[in-house]
C-alpha cells in the first residue's frame, strides 16, 4: 500500500535515498550530522511544497483478532511527485516522477506499481494527462520496468556538478571554446543541381 510521508518517516526516507544513491554509485550517501540536518529541513520543506507530493511505499503490519491493522512492517518503496511548472504555463499539465526508488529487496514484488499508481491519482487529482519519470542510462532494470509499464522514451538528461560546469563557461568566455555556429537545414546543405543548356 502507498501513503503520504509524514515529518516522522524522515529516517525511512533516508535510508531509501541512500540506497538509491549508492545504486547510482554517487559519492555524496548522505553521511554525517550536517548533512542529516539539511536534509531533514529540506525534507519538511517539501513536505510543506503543495506543488509536491512525497509517497511511500509501505508494508502493512499483521492483523489483529478483530481484523484491523496492528501498524506498518517498513516503508520499502519512495516517490516524490510533482506538477512539471512548465507544462502548467502550456496549458497541458504532466506529472514528473522525480525520485522513485525500491527496496533491492523488494523488487518484483509490486512495489514499483504502487508507486506508479499513487503517480497516476495524483496526476488525476491534478488534471494532467501524462506521468513522466526518469531513469539513469545505467538502470536497466528500471528502464525495463518502465516501458513494461507503457512508457515511452522521451529526452535524455544530462548532469554536471556547479564547479565543472563553472570551469567549462569560464574557460569558453576566454575563447577555449568557438561558440557553435547555426546549423543549416539539410535543404541548405544540398547542392543545387546545375544543368546544361547544351543537353
Amino acid at each position: 500500500m502507498a501513503r503520504t510521508a509524514r515529518p516522522a518517516d524522515l529516517p525511512a526516507v533516508l535510508a531509501l535515498v541512500r540506497q538509491h544513491r549508492a545504486d547510482a554509485h554517487a559519492e555524496d550517501v548522505l553521511t554525517g550530522h550536517t548533512l542529516v540536518n539539511a536534509a531533514a529541513s529540506g525534507f519538511r520543506r517539501l513536505l510543506e511544497d503543495p506543488g509536491h507530493r512525497v509517497v511511500l511505499a509501505v508494508l502493512p503490519g499483521p492483523y489483529a483478532a478483530d481484523g484491523a491493522a496492528t501498524g506498518e512492517v517498513a516503508a520499502v518503496g519512495l516517490a516524490v511527485v510533482g506538477v512539471d511548472p512548465l507544462s502548467l504555463v502550456l496549458g497541458s499539465p504532466q506529472v514528473t516522477v522525480d525520485t522513485f526508488v525500491v527496496h533491492r529487496d523488494h523488487r518484483r514484488r509490486g512495489t514499483g506499481a504502487v508507486l506508479l499508481a499513487a503517480a497516476t491519482a495524483y496526476a488525476q487529482e491534478n488534471g494532467a494527462a501524462h506521468v513522466v519519470a526518469a531513469a539513469g542510462g545505467h538502470e536497466a532494470e528500471r528502464q525495463r520496468f518502465l516501458a513494461r509499464m507503457g512508457f515511452a522514451p522521451l529526452t535524455t538528461r544530462r548532469i554536471v556538478t556547479v564547479e565543472s560546469l563553472t570551469r567549462s563557461l569560464t574557460s569558453w568566455q576566454r575563447g577555449g571554446y568557438p561558440v557553435p555556429g547555426p546549423r543549416r537545414t539539410s535543404a541548405a546543405r544540398r547542392r543545387p543541381v546545375t544543368r546544361s543548356l547544351s543537353a
